[in-house]
């Protein structure tokens, strides 16, 4: 958590209980995107059930937010996906999925394995917990994924990304439809300052910062905090469902 852009999106978010009596599961709540959203549910009043595939960052969460009930799996796993939803104990009022990452793969290196449970894998992610929410979230109640804006420019290494960033827009909107009145909604990331970010560039972490910060509108950083301001926005407006979000500091209208 980078303090102060957290803190501040604690507080829009959540200062008015806008959760309050509401469950939120967030699978992928140990860390970045999904750790910040399951502190500003808290903050809005509303109670958590955390999912992670690392036991040990699991842990840490837990004693830090004090959720209903926390396990422990990967997301990928659509069986147990499915067999989790199902078995939580009464109705939930919103899931958000943080799980999975971009793959920058050139065609020469890439594993045909590896690329196959990047894509197929990641639709029948969301594919599963659209169908395991039908008779779990409540009727208005909101399924989010987070996916992301980069793959929208074609370049070399980009192949699967690419496909991805076209198909969940198409497969959200659809799910809309078969699921409702419970709502479904893709939230867009450019780039974000989290763990998995600076895994992903090493050293390169922060002279991308500073070349975000000369270039984009906003003229910062986008962070976790700000994601999450969106996802909670999301949870609490139920006129949205079908649609994709951005939220990337205006990235996207940079030339490159």
């Amino acid at each position: 958590m980078s303090g102060d852009g957290d803190s501040a999106g604690a507080e829009r978010s959540g200062a008015r209980g806008e959760l309050a009596g509401q469950t939120v599961v967030v699978v992928g709540g140990s860390a970045g995107i999904g750790l910040e959203t399951a502190r500003q549910v808290r903050a809005a009043g509303g109670e958590l059930v955390l999912v992670a595939r690392n036991a040990e960052r699991l842990r840490r969460a837990a004693d830090e937010l004090r959720p209903l009930s926390t396990a422990v799996f990967d997301a990928f796993d659509t069986e147990r996906m499915e067999r989790f939803l199902g078995e939580l104990p009464g109705r939930v009022d919103h899931v958000l999925v943080t799980a999975g990452s971009p793959a920058y793969t050139p065609l020469d290196d890439l594993d045909l394995t590896d690329a196959g449970r990047d894509f197929g894998g990641r639709l029948a992610m969301v594919l599963a917990v659209a169908r395991a929410s039908r008779g779990k979230v409540r009727a208005g109640g909101a399924l989010l994924f987070i996916g992301g804006t980069g793959g929208r420019r074609p370049a070399p290494g980009m192949a699967v990304t690419g496909a991805l960033t076209a198909a969940l827009p198409a497969l959200v909107a659809n799910l809309a439809l078969e699921v409702a009145p419970v709502r479904v909604n893709l939230i867009a990331a450019g780039f974000v300052d989290t763990p998995l970010s600076a895994s992903l560039l090493g050293d390169q972490l922060e002279a991308r910062r500073e070349a975000l910060r000369k270039t984009l509108p906003i003229g910062r950083v986008v962070g976790p905090a700000d994601v999450a301001a969106l996802a909670v926005h999301l949870m609490v407006n139920d006129a949205l469902t079908g649609a994709t979000y951005d939220i990337d500091g205006g990235q996207q209208l940079l030339a490159h």
